[in-house]
């Protein structure tokens, strides 16, 4: 069970606006506060995630890793989620490096899922928050691509 403080933070996050009080305390009763120094790696590139994060304070840079060095993605602050690809039971997509000293609320995934079966009115409204934040990480991916190729694209006739 979390605490007061958690469970005011809780409500604060974005991420948690317009949930009934019922679904956030819910969310409340999996919640922990964890904070992690600068340069942790909190997951690697295609690993199985165990936690879902909303971001209190800090920053966290989501990087592709292949073999010929980090490319940075996207940067996540305050007010944003990480660990979607947990909640879903699916490999991660990025690695993710903490910039600034993080502080986090935590969910476990396989808990969250759980939570998700119980009420399956709450899993909808979270899988379709969770939808959002993939869509917005593919936007990000998608610019990425356009800066890194477009010029090249351009030059050859596109």
């Amino acid at each position: 069970m979390s605490t007061e403080a958690t469970m005011a933070l809780l409500r604060k996050q974005p991420f948690t606006q317009g949930l009934k009080e019922h679904e956030i305390e819910g969310l409340g009763a999996l919640a922990k506060e964890v904070h992690f120094e600068r340069d942790r790696i909190l997951f690697g590139e295609g690993e199985l995630g165990t936690d879902f994060y909303l971001i209190v304070s800090g920053s966290v840079s989501l990087e592709i890793a292949p073999p010929s060095g980090v490319c940075r993605v996207d940067t996540l602050g305050a007010g944003d989620e990480m660990g979607w690809s947990s909640v879903v039971g699916s490999d991660t997509v990025f690695q993710g490096r903490v910039l600034q000293d993080l502080h986090a609320i935590a969910f476990d995934a396989a808990a969250l899922r759980a939570l998700c079966e119980e009420d399956r009115s709450f899993g909808y409204e979270l899988m379709r928050r969770l939808l959002g934040v993939v869509a917005d990480r593919l936007q990000a991916t998608r610019l990425l691509v356009m800066d890194a190729h477009w010029p090249v694209a351009k030059r050859a006739g596109a």
